[in-house]
């Protein structure tokens, strides 16, 4: 079956946006094909720093033939709704529709609507232009002339040519006819910029990669990694050296080079006095070269490996020189930050973080490590951290900030001021919460495990959550540019894995004074919700989370999900499943009987007059007594498991109830203490969760 073929070669595209701009064209191609009817095989997106590519395998040389009945309105209708009906369907008139009987509706017109299949090349004509004019890229110009003009092209970089073919493996494809702003699609692309720059043909997919590979070009950015990661180890391995792995660089870098080529270069032994994390992070930002450590050690080694899009004549001496002259520089200026920043404790710089605005309803920085050492102190015992301690270091977190060295690299943030405290003597659990404060970043970074780090990292958060929820900035939609949702789930993974017993209500309430009760309690649901996200990854039942959460006070992360786990293991069991099938019939009969006899059914039931009824009658009323009081007591006792045990001792009594025992019976006292039964039942169950809430 015939291949589409398409290439779209400009100037540099920026590498971040490379690989999402190939799976864009895919989609985009794919989708607008699929939804006119033509299917294919398969489908893979390429991209190099110049070009994106398109591979669709298996479409049809032409689209199926459609037959399609369209049921227009009843014979007699009024004249507006004949012509629109003649107008959808394409018809002149309604001697080209027929006319059906219904045996109910009667007689109405139908049009028969056929409608031969369409040539693929015209289809991909006329679906490639739009998608190239309404690309989604992040950042898009336009340029030359055409620019000025209204609706001009809009591209990441200027657009060079389009290659566009379609057609079997056995014949010469056929170019698709198309234009885009002057660019007709055609069968010439070039190959390296400065390799192979002379424009060669291509015809279909096979060949076209071939033929990049001969003009240095290496399509697949996958095959162009593998190619920088293999190549690098085997350099570092020969010089006795260990490569510094690095994913997101290794991704950039590949997307910055059509022909990799990996080089080494080196720089002064004297620069490693520079912390390791300085040295990688000055080398990476600025040079996009990857670091190397002495074999078997930790210890970084005065070299670099740089990736080169360039066969050099002199086996890329010239290059390395030239960044190894660069990398001289910035480790030397990265030095001098070192040093000077050492000059200095970090104490001393607490007073410039009063001039530094965190947000203008805020604050400024200052005003915030006051509240996070105040709010870092109070949370110390809690966790089992020195309050002394814990406040010390909450006072100096935000101090690396204004530093010559995170000024330059903010991603140092944190660990430059961990370096800086301990060479100033500050105790060790001080240093690591500096740097620890921040954690967990996402969802694969660890919680800390020193005390005071998680006493500091709790006040941050919690900090950055009520101050924003006191100023209603809350994440809204897929809007969330102040990464509340993170920091809330670094509190939830902080009380969860750590074990840790908090009252959150109690730590956010009052802490600003636009924190309202209201607010308080959206802050204590935002909690909720991004706990059901959390505990929904460990697979816990989300209607399981809303029941526990649906009783009041549960502001205690801890104890909700031990909650939430008893109940979860409670309804997996034959007792759970049946207890909540009749919690269900029951609130099912009091909601009915509730709403008609217009009143709640929420006193208690009479004990005398359930034990002058039916034996299955007095033995619920005896069971739920008992049941709720020793639910009651393990509840408070933190046993939920317990709770749970004395929940599944009213399965047989519910049973026997319901087979026994007729609810609506004649004699009115005895139907409504019967309903007060039902109300108990639902009042016992409520001593663990909210069972309204649970599905099923």
């Amino acid at each position: 079956m015939p291949d589409l073929l398409l290439e779209l070669l400009s100037e540099e595209i920026p590498a971040r946006m490379q690989r999402r701009a190939a799976e864009d064209l895919k989609k985009l191609v794919t989708d607008a094909l699929v939804e006119r009817g033509f299917l294919y095989e398969g489908a893979k997106a390429f991209a190099t720093p110049r070009r994106l590519a398109l591979h669709v395998a298996g479409l049809p040389a032409r689209g199926e033939a459609v037959r399609e009945e369209r049921r227009g309105p009843r014979v007699g209708a009024p004249e507006a709704a004949v012509q629109g009906f003649l107008k959808s369907a394409g018809l002149d008139s309604l001697a080209q529709a027929t006319t059906v009987t219904d045996p109910k509706k009667g007689e109405f017109y139908l049009a028969v609507i056929e409608r031969p299949g369409r040539e693929t090349l015209d289809v991909l004509a006329e679906i490639i232009p739009g998608i190239i004019r309404s690309f989604p890229w992040p950042k898009s110009m336009r340029w030359g002339a055409a620019s000025a003009q209204p609706g001009a092209l809009r591209w990441v970089r200027p657009l060079q040519s389009i290659v566009a073919t379609f057609g079997p493996e056995t014949e010469t494809p056929e170019v698709v006819p198309f234009s885009v702003e002057g660019i007709s699609a055609g069968t010439t692309t070039r190959g390296h910029r400065f390799l192979a720059p002379e424009p060669f043909e291509v015809r279909r997919f096979d060949d076209y990669v071939q033929a990049l590979e001969r003009a240095d070009v290496i399509l697949d950015a996958d095959r162009r990694k593998d190619i920088i990661l293999h190549d690098a180890r085997d350099l570092a391995f020969a010089r006795g050296l260990d490569l510094v792995e690095d994913e997101g660089l290794l991704e950039e870098v590949a997307g910055l080079v059509e022909r990799p080529v990996v080089l080494m270069g080196s720089f002064e032994e004297r620069f490693l006095e520079i912390p390791a994390e300085a040295i990688r992070a000055t080398i990476r930002a600025n040079q996009k070269c990857f670091v190397l450590r002495k074999s078997g050690t930790e210890e970084l080694a005065p070299a670099f490996l740089l990736v080169s899009n360039l066969v050099a004549s002199d086996g890329g001496a010239a290059i390395t020189a030239g960044n190894e002259r660069v990398v001289r520089a910035r480790l030397s200026d990265a030095k001098f930050f070192w040093e000077t920043d050492k000059a200095t404790k970090l104490e001393d710089r607490l007073p410039k973080l009063d001039s530094i605005v965190f947000h203008e309803k805020l604050g400024t920085q200052g005003e915030r490590v006051a509240r996070i050492a105040a709010l870092a102190k109070e949370i110390a015992p809690l966790v089992g951290a020195d309050p002394v301690l814990a406040e010390r270091a909450a006072r100096l977190a935000k101090a690396d900030l204004v530093t010559e060295m995170v000024g330059e690299f903010p991603e140092l943030q944190g660990l430059m001021g961990r370096k800086y405290a301990a060479l100033q003597g500050e105790h060790p659990s001080v240093a690591a919460a500096i740097e620890e404060h921040y954690k967990p970043v996402g969802p694969s970074d660890r919680v800390p495990t020193d005390p005071v780090s998680i006493a500091v990292a709790l006040a941050d958060k919690l900090d950055t959550l009520v101050g924003f929820w006191a100023i209603d900035e809350k994440p809204t939609g897929s809007k969330d540019p102040f990464a509340l949702r993170r920091a809330a789930l670094g509190v939830i993974r902080a009380v969860i894995e750590r074990s840790l017993r908090l009252s959150l209500a109690s730590l956010v309430e009052g802490r600003f004074t636009g924190t309202s009760a209201e607010r308080t309690a959206d802050l204590l649901a935002f909690f909720a919700d991004r706990l059901k996200v959390y505990l929904r990854d460990q697979g816990a039942r989300h209607d399981l989370i809303d029941a526990v959460f649906a009783l009041p006070g549960q502001d205690d992360l801890l104890l909700v999900v031990r909650r939430v786990e008893a109940l979860g293991e409670f309804l997996g069991s034959d007792d759970g499943k049946n207890l909540l099938a009749g919690y269900k019939r029951a609130a099912n009969i009091l909601r009915i009987e509730e709403k008609k006899d217009g009143r709640a059914y929420d006193a208690e039931p009479d004990a005398v007059l359930a034990a002058s009824g039916q034996p299955e009658e007095r033995a619920l009323a005896e069971a739920l007594a008992a049941a709720r009081r020793e639910a009651s007591a393990a509840v408070a006792a933190e046993d939920f498991a317990g709770a749970m045990r004395a929940l599944s001792r009213l399965r047989a009594p519910v049973d026997a109830f319901f087979e026994k025992v007729t609810v609506n019976a004649d004699d009115p006292a005895l139907r409504q203490n019967r309903l007060l039964l039902l109300s108990a039942l639902r009042a016992a169950t409520r001593e663990v969760a909210d069972f309204s809430r649970i599905e099923g």
